[in-house]
């Protein structure tokens, strides 16, 4: 249990304790909120709960803060001292030495520390990645997989039960095109002269793809060819490709529960059933021979076509369908991951989610901004459709899956990320992933040395933790101690950045911590101590890396 629930706990006992005698009088209990403040001379925690209860029971917040500190009951030693300050909150400063507890906690929990049941009982969807099988994927993508999938894992680190799922655009105008653009490089290869559009897909990757056909199908038949024809061409491409972006997922350690099929939407009539439903709730009209859906009605800033003139319906209509069926799936939440450039598209999907009865909550859609490549300092041009992007399996094979992962999670999902090539293969202090996968690999080698020493490290458990009395050994027990908070703040925000942010800081003040002191010494005493914390770096570390999908070395 991290300290934050620890202290959460002692409080809301006292506030049961205040109702019980009639201190206070309480028609409902908020929820405690457990802040570390800015200042450190102002505790190591804090909570405003005080202030909270005050209008509710119209009492002065400093007299509510006092009643709350006259009716705790903390455990033995946990606080050193406690005040009230400014309007009203209370300020906890725990005993040194009761934070070794801590330390004690990572040893007993293990890989589990940082765990919690916050989710337990809800099912939550994660749908990421998502691209159409008409290409590669490229280092956006890459970015969107690594961000779907640790927060996978750090949700169900908090108890979720949690479903990864790919949706295939497998129907439609981008498939025909990429029918036609097979179609045209094999008259290509046949020595025609062929005029290639620019809306045709460019890439390389086509012109491999009507060499692998040629090879098994031989060349085709004089003549136009007909919109059947496009579209086996097109069916054969996407297959193609879809199978490539599935290993090359597979290398970068994603791997899905479900792939969902847009053509079984209309094959299984799920999407006409969506739209009976919408037409018999009052939301879609015609007008202009269209039909659409009254998306403003939910806030969207206009009414949107699910089924244009000529009887087609659209990419949204689509959409729809597709998240009926997951509501009818019986999920708790669901969690889209798109590009940036789709920004403009998330009202209309909550006005959906709700005319087809669900609250807006139940959607939750996070936006993956752009990644810029950079090579020895200078930006590397991309266009997708111009086929010059650099792929994620160019970017695995080059600087190595951890590398990709750890970097696509260094900053929020929803800021613009530059990944310089270069830096990622640099074995330094500038590589943030070597950076932290060295400080594992560094604790490793303490722990052969120990063992080579004959060091017993059964005993660890049995150390004098008093010994642990310098003020950095403090700071990196009181920071493994904000462990389970990171972990629970990033599931509840949908935030994986954070995590990479606290390992990022634990392993600097480790690596600092291990230039300045010997962790094997003469001392018998002050050797177990050591070697007891940095054991729970150790296994917080591993377990940090192991959410976002990178491994922990054990050399380097």
């Amino acid at each position: 249990m991290s300290m934050k629930r620890r202290l959460a706990r002692v409080i809301n006992q006292s506030l049961q304790q205040a109702q019980a005698t009639g201190s206070l009088n309480l028609t409902e209990r908020p929820t405690v909120q457990i802040e570390v403040p800015k200042i450190t001379e102002h505790g190591d925690f804090a909570t405003n709960v005080a202030m909270i209860l005050a209008s509710q029971i119209r009492r002065p917040p400093r007299q509510v803060a006092e009643i709350i500190i006259q009716h705790l009951d903390a455990p033995a030693g946990m606080l050193d001292r406690l005040e009230i300050a400014g309007p009203g909150f209370i300020n906890f400063f725990i005993q040194e030495s009761y934070w070794y507890q801590v330390l004690k906690d990572i040893q007993t929990e293990g890989e589990a520390y940082g765990q919690s049941d916050r989710g337990r009982g809800l099912r939550v969807q994660v749908e990421f990645v998502s691209a159409n099988p008409t290409g590669p994927l490229h280092i956006g993508h890459g970015r969107g997989a690594a961000v779907g999938d640790a927060l996978a894992n750090i949700l169900a680190a908090c108890g979720y039960q949690v479903e990864r799922e790919y949706y295939i655009n497998d129907l439609g105008t981008q498939m025909r095109t990429l029918g036609l653009s097979l179609y045209l490089r094999l008259r290509q290869l046949q020595g025609q002269e062929v005029d290639f559009p620019d809306t045709c897909y460019q890439g390389d990757y086509v012109i491999d793809l009507a060499r692998q056909y040629q090879a098994n199908h031989g060349p085709l038949a004089a003549g136009e060819p007909s919109e059947a024809d496009l579209q086996a061409l097109g069916a054969y491409a996407g297959a193609a490709i879809l199978a490539e972006i599935r290993q090359d997922l597979d290398d970068f350690g994603v791997h899905f529960d479900h792939w969902f099929s847009e053509a079984q939407l209309f094959q299984n009539g799920s999407l006409e059933r969506a739209l009976a439903f919408l037409q018999d709730q009052g939301y879609l009209y015609e007008t202009e021979g269209a039909l659409w859906f009254k998306a403003t009605a939910w806030g969207d800033e206009k009414d949107r076509v699910v089924r244009r003139r000529n009887g087609a319906t659209t990419y949204f209509a689509s959409d729809v369908a597709y998240h009926w069926n997951k509501i009818k799936r019986g999920y708790d939440q669901v969690v889209d991951i798109w590009g940036a450039d789709h920004h403009g598209y998330v009202p209309r999907l909550k006005a959906a989610v709700q005319a087809l009865g669900t609250d807006a909550q139940f959607l939750k859609v996070i936006l993956v901004q752009l990644v810029s490549l950079l090579r020895q300092g200078q930006p590397v041009a991309m266009t997708t459709r111009g086929g010059t992007f650099v792929t994620l399996r160019e970017v695995i094979d080059e600087v190595g899956k951890d590398a990709a992962r750890f970097i696509f999670l260094s900053r929020r999902s929803d800021a613009h990320l530059d990944f310089d090539l270069d830096l990622a293969k640099q074995q330094s202090a500038e590589n943030p992933v070597y950076y932290v996968q060295y400080a594992h690999a560094r604790l490793a080698s303490v722990f052969r040395l120990a063992a080579e020493r004959e060091i017993d490290l059964k005993g660890l458990g049995e150390a004098n933790l008093n010994r642990l009395n310098l003020p950095e050994e403090i700071a990196l027990i009181k920071l493994l101690a904000s462990y389970p908070d990171v972990v629970e703040a990033a599931a509840q925000a949908l935030e994986p950045h954070r995590v990479t942010y606290f390992l990022t800081d634990l392993a600097a003040q480790f690596h600092s911590y291990y230039y300045k002191h010997r962790f094997i010494s003469e001392s018998e005493e002050l050797t177990q101590a050591r070697l007891f914390l940095v054991q729970g770096i150790k296994t917080v570390l591993a377990q940090g890396l192991q959410l976002l999908g990178v491994k922990a070395p054990k050399s380097m």
